[in-house]
């Protein structure tokens, strides 16, 4: 099997959520073919997580290019319990009418809220709504959803966290020594080591209750007791292993946790994930072994930006890449050819002037100086090195302002800006999947990015543009 981990979001959350399930899908396809082994892509809802405000809301772009984010109201008093238990509230009903009337009227808005009002409906658990239209768009394709917030699933679980209630010190240890092995090559660690954290959750009063991560306390009689990180509260050992045996539910994962649950439980090939999630594993190999358990192949999700025939008109207006809108908005500017008011020199014949006569004319002095008196040497390498480099920031200053004197391109900046990098965010992290279904339709938009990893295979890194 190929296993995808993903927070739930509303309306199917950004448009990397469906990249994800697309590109199990491909990768499930690609080891079949290779392996002869049935190879069956599922995405593991991380419906125990509790960060609600991570999911209540989506940006969708408006008919004007400008970006609409659509919100469901605040966490309430259940702010720490599992979106597993999230209900919808009437108001997505409101969101989805005002979605419907910022998408462009036609055959494939109509098919994409058809499918959200069919399952985004007040009452409905909200990852049931999730997983309901996950599982709809990618029938055909064999896509299997997979909620780990279930009885039957804890109680396949509880060994584990029953370990790393039992192992906390060495785990601790372990996660240390990996910390600091990382650090020495140059890395950061994704999840900061919690001191004497047992890398589970535990659920006050029921399984539907507040989350709170478990730190292992000893009072000064010796007694253990788990304190709950975020209270005052502490649950005693022995307590806490009863509460494990009769209610495992009333436990969850953490981050670095939920790889050994899905590995163990699943017989998983290869897990596909984003570039955040798969920095994970280079905290993961002593947790794998402490286990006993194989890690599985990593395999980063496709990364696309979708450019529009709009989009490409204006890029080619400017002479701009897809790509070159990921440069600083100042980089970008100073980079923009802009016709200058008559009498004053382009910035290209300037910076022409720089290299060709400018910077061999420092260079050369700079070297007489250099050969008169060893004493001046200092003082010309830091002119040779200065000069061109001050003289090439003035001239991008100049361009800069050239292009903010240019009404047009600015909008056409502006208009880029908001459709491949919106505040400086990817497209894919920022825009909700209905910004494009809503355009290009849901079978559309699925075909679109299947065919792209078909030609491009599955086994990809870096940003690929999609061209509808």
């Amino acid at each position: 099997m190929v296993a995808t981990g993903q927070q739930i979001g509303l309306f199917l959350g950004p448009l990397y959520a469906f990249y994800k399930a697309a590109s199990a899908i491909a990768v499930a396809r690609a080891i079949e073919a290779e392996s002869g082994v049935r190879c069956v892509p599922i995405f593991w809802l991380q419906t125990e997580d509790h960060d609600f405000d991570e999911i209540c809301s989506c940006a969708v772009a408006g008919r004007d290019g400008e970006p609409l984010r659509l919100a469901l109201p605040g966490e309430g008093d259940d702010a720490r319990a599992s979106v597993a238990y999230r209900t919808l509230p009437g108001q997505v009903s409101e969101l989805l009418d005002t979605l419907a009337e910022v998408l462009e009227p036609g055959p494939a808005a109509d098919e994409t809220l058809a499918l959200l009002r069919a399952h985004y409906q007040p009452g409905r658990p909200m990852a049931v709504a999730f997983a309901s239209v996950l599982a709809a768009v990618f029938a055909d394709e064999g896509l299997l959803v997979f909620n780990p917030r279930d009885a039957r699933v804890a109680a396949l679980a509880a060994p584990l966290y029953r370990t790393c209630v039992d192992d906390c010190a060495s785990i601790e240890a372990l996660l240390q020594e990996r910390r600091q092995a990382l650090a020495a090559a140059g890395f950061k660690e994704q999840v900061a080591v919690r001191e004497q954290g047992a890398l589970v959750f535990f659920h006050r009063e029921s399984a539907t209750g507040p989350r709170f991560r478990i730190q292992r306390k000893v009072t000064g009689a010796g007694e253990v007791a788990w304190a709950l990180a975020g209270s005052s509260e502490r649950v005693r050992h022995e307590e806490l292993l009863r509460t494990l045996a009769a209610e495992p539910l009333r436990f969850s994962t953490s981050a670095l946790l939920r790889p050994m649950v899905q590995d163990t439980l699943l017989p998983t090939v290869a897990y596909v994930g984003g570039p955040g999630e798969i920095n994970y594993f280079a905290q993961l190999s002593p947790l794998y072994a402490h286990f006993g358990l194989t890690p599985p192949l990593l395999v980063p999700r496709a990364r696309f930006r979708c450019v529009d025939a709009r989009t490409r008109r204006r890029l080619g207006q400017l002479g701009l890449k897809a790509a070159d809108l990921s440069t600083p908005t100042d980089q970008l500017r100073a980079r923009l050819v802009v016709q200058p008011p008559p009498g004053l020199a382009s910035p290209a014949d300037l910076r022409a002037l720089l290299a060709s006569q400018i910077a061999p004319a420092v260079e050369t002095i700079s070297a007489a100086v250099e050969a008169a008196d060893t004493h001046l040497q200092r003082p010309a390498r830091r002119v040779r090195a200065s000069v061109p480099r001050g003289l090439q920031r003035l001239i991008d200053r100049y361009a800069r302002t050239l292009v903010e004197r240019d009404e047009t391109t600015l909008r056409r900046i502006r208009r880029l800006e908001l459709a491949l990098n919106p505040e400086g965010v990817p497209q894919e992290r920022y825009y909700s999947w209905p910004s494009l279904a809503g355009r290009l339709g849901v079978e559309g938009l699925k075909r679109l990015v299947l065919e792209n990893l078909q030609t491009i295979s599955p086994f990809v890194t870096d940003v690929r543009d999609l061209e509808p």
